[in-house]
């Protein structure tokens, strides 16, 4: 059977959530650079034009209005290669998710993504419409399907459909959320579907982070035996160029939508083969949760960002993310000891700030908390100390930080990890006031390992730091052990409950103790109220709190 080389370009470009017009920019840069490399089909994310997710922006009718001129006057500028552009289309009353293919200056055909997903972070059922066409384009005699992100994940699918139609490439335009061992789980989907359906498979994915969703590009092509033979990099733009052998059809199908016929280049230069390389799981975490808080900084205007540090190892992560992220003069590291607060903590944390090049401030709360013991001396007396005064300290704190980000701009980072928020082991208006909850889903084991990761880079954080059982300093001699099973115990259960919707028996039938398994899923049920009133924090895991998980704050079922 005759072939034909169809070099495809993929413009894995960060795009910003209603920039139509910095969008558009984005995507001509791509395209253009593109064309430099003799690109046939130039493919761009799932929604590049509005960013994703526009949530509530699409029930407005000028946003989509204003999408919908943006797409036109971007076609008009777009000549040479074909583009595939996502875009919110629209039809009557109906909207859909959609794609664009781009030719001599304008739209010559839309595919509208017929899968919408409606789980964890995806809410598509609530704006979308579905489409109905698995319509596929022509290039000369080589026919190639477009499809849109859910639409690959189904084998009898959209994908199947268009092979059936005589397609031999499959161009699939995603914004796929990075978490955990997503990049694999992709490979393999797209890896069965070439080989199922006998097409290559060009897969472009957005990059970039979007309030609590980070996503992490990978844009990668396969052969049709299933073989990844080019992958984009990870967390940063990216032009990914793949020449792919096509079969010419002799008939067209009726529903073909052909293309402009374009002149094939005879000779086009040779690509250069990268290297494709898998980042180890610990430093894909980092680098989501650097490119997470990177751009939400900028996207939202913040150019500095304030941290509490306490000396421990949760606060020092996140110090040392801020300064990778954001550069070290950008981040300010304020450490508030009261009459509990340790030598060592005090050391640590000005080390820290020294090794890693940030500002740093110490502002003693002891006084302040004095005053407040003061005034509910007439009411507190007689009564045994407990959480109440363990909490005016956090609150103090978090006092503190908001004035000096009212005063300055600054970003305020909290920095709760995900077994803390989970139970409750964090004090509303206190250590969970701020703007963004950095760490909020990375566990606490995890916390140890991206800081052992961090100083395999450059030995930022002090080692004490890492190696002294962890504490709120709320009072003498605390250890967060004493409200708390030991992480290596707790981070399981939690995962087994959080993440994985396990009850109490299969969660004990795994090995755990009965009574701390109980004692846990009371903790987190308990603590909803608190966890809905968080800043977001990066998703990093399968199931975040937040737009993942979303459990009713008034629940009475407890079985």
């Amino acid at each position: 059977m005759k072939e034909r080389i169809i070099r495809v370009a993929v413009g894995q470009i960060n795009c910003t959530v209603g920039d139509l017009e910095g969008n558009a920019v984005k995507i001509k840069e791509a395209f253009r650079g593109a064309g430099l490399s003799q690109a046939d089909i130039v493919l761009f994310p799932e929604l590049a034009l509005t960013g994703y997710p526009p949530e509530d922006l699409l029930l407005k009718p000028k946003f989509i209005l204003d999408n919908l001129d943006c797409l036109n006057s971007l076609a008009k500028s777009l000549s040479g290669a074909i583009a595939v552009v996502g875009f919110v289309d629209c039809r009557g009353k109906d909207i859909y998710n959609a794609a664009a293919v781009i030719c001599e200056g304008k739209v010559q055909g839309v595919y509208h993504k017929m899968l919408l997903p409606n789980y964890g972070v995806f809410d598509e059922k609530r704006y979308f419409t579905p489409g109905s066409e698995p319509v596929v384009f022509s290039l000369g005699n080589a026919v190639f399907g477009v499809n849109i992100c859910e639409d690959i994940w189904d084998l009898n699918g959209p994908a199947h459909a268009q092979a059936a139609r005589k397609a031999g490439l499959i161009l699939n335009i995603n914004a796929s959320p990075y978490h955990i061992g997503k990049s694999r789980v992709r490979q393999d989907i797209l890896s069965r579907q070439a080989k199922a359906n006998k097409t290559a498979i060009v897969y472009a994915n957005m990059v970039g982070g979007q309030d609590e969703l980070v996503f992490d590009g990978q844009s990668m092509a396969l052969d049709k035996q299933g073989r990844l033979i080019n992958k984009a990099e990870a967390f940063t733009e990216d032009l990914l160029i793949t020449d792919l052998k096509v079969p010419e059809k002799g008939k067209l199908g009726a529903k073909t939508i052909k293309l402009p016929s374009r002149p094939v280049a005879v000779e086009k230069t040779e690509l250069f083969k990268r290297e494709i390389k898998e980042l180890p799981q610990t430093a894909e975490v980092y680098q989501a949760l650097v490119l997470g808080l990177r751009d939400y900084a900028a996207k939202n205007g913040f150019k500095e960002a304030v941290i509490g540090l306490s000396g421990g190892i949760d606060s020092s992560l996140v110090a040392a993310i801020a300064a990778d992220a954001l550069g070290h003069n950008k981040v300010i590291g304020i450490f508030m000891p009261s009459r509990y607060s340790s030598r060592d903590s005090d050391e640590d944390a000005r080390q820290l700030a020294q090794n890693l090049r940030i500002e740093f401030k110490s502002i003693s709360i002891e006084q302040i908390y004095k005053m407040y013991l003061l005034l509910f001396e007439p009411y507190f007396t007689g009564l045994p100390k407990n959480i109440a005064e363990e909490n005016l300290q956090a609150r103090i704190r978090g006092n503190i930080l908001m004035a000096f980000s009212n005063k300055f701009g600054w970003l305020v980072l909290t920095t709760g990890n995900k077994s803390e928020m989970s139970t409750g082991y964090a004090t509303l208006y206190g250590d969970m006031a701020g703007g963004l909850a950095l760490i909020k889903d990375v566990p606490k084991t995890m916390v140890y390992e991206l800081v052992k990761y961090r100083n395999s880079q450059e030995a930022v954080i002090p080692e004490r730091v890492i190696s002294k059982a962890p504490t709120a300093e709320l009072r003498m001699d605390q250890k967060d052990s004493d409200s708390l099973p030991e992480y290596e115990k707790l981070d399981p259960i939690l995962k087994a409950y959080v993440e994985e919707d396990r009850d109490l028996k299969d969660i004990v039938s795994k090995g755990c103790d009965r009574e701390t398994a109980k004692k846990v899923l009371e903790l987190v049920d308990k603590s909803e109220y608190k966890r809905r009133q968080s800043p977001p924090g990066v998703k990093i895991t399968p199931r975040a709190f937040g737009k993942d998980r979303r459990m009713p704050i008034t629940n009475k079922y407890r079985k």
